[in-house]
């Protein structure tokens, strides 16, 4: 087992400090904001910034980690609450909102749901992908979705919701009503 060497005084400083400008730079310009922009805020030169972050992937990653796994935790709360299907479609406005809410975790998110190998795939990645397998198996164990559907369908699709839903009006309003149509079709058909 490797032991991780913990950071000096201070670089964990540059550290901290980076995580806290990223976070201004992309609340304020998105996930394409300036990372020399973002290095310069911090108090550091670019070179530090990618020391510490070789890709804005990475800094997205350590950005928005925390937001990630609580989005990704509140499956569990609401599976505690609520009935499978319903909590799987709460949890899914949830998940929607927040990549609405907060300016480049959809950008995250969306590479977390895309088909390319595990190294394509942020870490926080799999906390989502966790939750959406245990509220999706839950909620077709109960009969409220088809078997065929995959988790990793229910993600992508909801990251194309909130885009559709921030296309419509630019703020998200319609994103309720988008995944009530989306599960909709996503429930089991009844044969007569």
């Amino acid at each position: 087992m490797t032991q991780v060497k913990p950071m000096r005084a201070d670089a964990r400083r540059n550290y901290e400090r980076l995580l806290r400008a990223a976070a201004e730079a992309f609340a304020e310009h998105g996930e394409t904001a300036s990372l020399d922009d973002i290095a310069k805020r911090a108090g550091v030169g670019s070179g530090t910034l990618y020391r510490h972050f070789p890709t804005r992937q990475a800094l997205l990653e350590a950005v928005y980690l925390g937001r990630v796994e609580a989005i990704a935790a509140r499956a569990d709360v609401l599976a505690a609450h609520l009935p499978p299907g319903e909590a799987l479609v709460e949890w899914l406005n949830e998940l929607g909102a927040g990549m609405l809410q907060v300016r480049g975790l959809k950008a995250l998110l969306g590479s977390a749901v895309t088909s390319g190998g595990p190294a394509t795939v942020p870490a926080c990645g799999d906390c989502l992908r966790d939750a959406a397998a245990r509220l999706v198996g839950a909620a077709q164990t109960a009969g409220a979705l088809r078997s065929d559907v995959e988790p990793i369908d229910v993600l992508r699709l909801a990251h194309g919701v909130a885009t559709a839903s921030e296309l419509a009006d630019g703020k998200g309003a319609c994103i309720r009503r988008y995944l009530s149509l989306l599960v909709d079709g996503l429930r089991p058909v009844r044969r007569a």
